[in-house]
């Protein structure tokens, strides 16, 4: 397992302030997790992505990212300390049994505007693309070896990516991965963050997580950082298990995850070589502003 955060703000916010200065930070969830559910510690690498500038600006975000503990980087004090942004998203990371331990499968990934973080697990992950079938849209051996690196979380990136660059509607790609994977992988944990830094898609799908709205600024994460927001605990709300968010600098939403197999994780591993249904489209997402 993992713990990641998403941030959108109106103004920026040092990469200190958000991960690693507060108590309980992302930083400290590194060693000391509170709310995980899976998994102690989170030491196989971090890394964290932002959008310099204006982030309105079309440009590709930045990425740091490390194949070590986290608190083992005598460079990442000054450079939190040294960077800004209006949009971040970051993860510390609790590998898979299999995967490989170098910075390429670390979070986040990114194509285009695009960042993207995985927080859970995915078991017989090498024979996902074949048992998706259609569902994972004829992906090639070619796509498996552009991809980031060999992980489970890798795989579920390439998956989307495919996706979004063929146009589907992001809340609509995230929904789809997440119940075909469910489908024929129902033990896996699949907490999903996806922002093009002007929104977040996150679901909750096995493991904790949270969000925060206050004046000006947004965040969801596996656990809450009291000290990012002015009231502390109390401004952090709980997103109930089998959940899709779709967070704004504007508010949060939140919908039930498709029905059927994806509606949660835990029944066992379906049968090698069985397909899952294509799902249809989810198109809105419902819900109210807290």
């Amino acid at each position: 397992m993992c713990r990641h955060l998403a941030y959108l703000g109106i103004a920026p916010i040092s990469l200190a302030e958000l991960l690693t200065a507060p108590p309980g930070s992302l930083y400290e969830q590194s060693w000391a997790p509170r709310k995980q559910l899976h998994g102690t510690v989170n030491a196989d690498g971090f890394g964290i992505g932002w959008y310099p500038g204006d982030p309105h600006d079309g440009g590709e975000p930045a990425r740091y990212r490390r194949a070590l503990p986290i608190w083992n980087d005598r460079n990442l004090p000054e450079l939190t300390a040294a960077i800004s942004s209006t949009a971040v998203l970051a993860a510390v990371r609790s590998a898979t049994p299999g995967s490989s331990p170098d910075e390429a499968v670390t979070a986040p990934y990114r194509s285009g505007r695009w960042l993207f973080s995985h927080n859970g697990a995915v078991d017989a992950w090498e024979r996902l693309p074949q048992d998706l079938g259609p569902a994972a849209g004829a992906i090639t051996s070619a796509d498996l070896l552009a991809g980031a690196g060999r992980c489970d979380s890798a795989l579920l990136w390439t998956l989307l990516a495919r996706a979004l660059n063929a146009g589907r509607p992001p809340v609509d790609a995230v929904a789809q991965l997440v119940t075909a994977v469910a489908a024929v992988r129902p033990a896996a944990r699949l907490n999903l963050l996806l922002t093009d830094g002007d929104t977040v898609i996150a679901t909750r799908h096995g493991d904790s997580l949270w969000y925060a709205q206050t004046p000006g600024r947004v965040l969801v994460a596996s656990e809450p950082t009291p000290g990012l927001t002015s009231g502390g605990a109390g401004d952090w709300r709980e997103i109930p298990e089998g959940s899709l968010v779709l967070a704004t600098r504007a508010g949060v939403r939140s919908a039930p995850l498709p029905p059927g197999p994806a509606a949660g994780p835990g029944r066992g591993r379906a049968r090698s070589g069985a397909h899952a249904p294509a799902p249809e489209p989810l198109l809105t997402v419902e819900g109210t502003n807290p």
